[in-house]
Parts: C-alpha cells; structure tokens; sequence
C-alpha cells in the first residue's frame, strides 16, 4: 500500500514539491518554501479535509496512515490531498 499511496502522490503536480520520501507507509512529503514559511497551513487544510498529517522540520508534511488501510481509503485522500497541495 506504500508504494500505491506514494505513486499516486507523485501525480500531484506542483513546483514546490521538492521531494517525496517513503519507508512503507511512512511518507514525507518536502516542499520549497520561503524562509519564514512552514507546512503548518498546509497541515491545517488537510486536516479540516478529514486527512491527518503532521508538519515535520517546517518543510515536510508526514503522513503515517494505519496500516489495514485500503486502496480504495488512499484513493479518497488523494482526492482531498491533491487540491490541497497543488493550491500550496
């Protein structure tokens, strides 16, 4: 399911997404931002979509899903992730 949730990540596109890391479905998403900026806002959307996340180091945003999630379960958090991100 890692590596499902993170190939469908990697069809978000935005610039600012420097890189996606993964170890299973431990998954951090970099960003490039502004000095002062941080993920936090980005966290807070997510969030008030229904998808948890944490802003790790100011510039990442972790996801660390259950691990009985399902394809059809990452599905509906690519689709509340992706305007999310690609708004950033």
């Amino acid at each position: 399911m890692g590596a499902y949730f993170v190939k469908r990540l990697r069809e978000i596109k935005n610039p600012k997404i420097k890189e996606i890391r993964a170890k299973g479905l431990l998954i951090g998403v970099e960003f490039h931002l502004g000095k002062s900026e941080t993920v936090r806002p980005i966290c807070e959307k997510l969030m008030a979509k229904g998808v948890l996340a944490k802003d790790t180091h100011e510039k990442t945003v972790r996801f660390a899903p259950p691990l009985v999630i399902s394809k059809d379960d990452i599905d509906w958090a690519i689709e509340r992730i992706k305007p999310v991100f690609e708004s950033a």
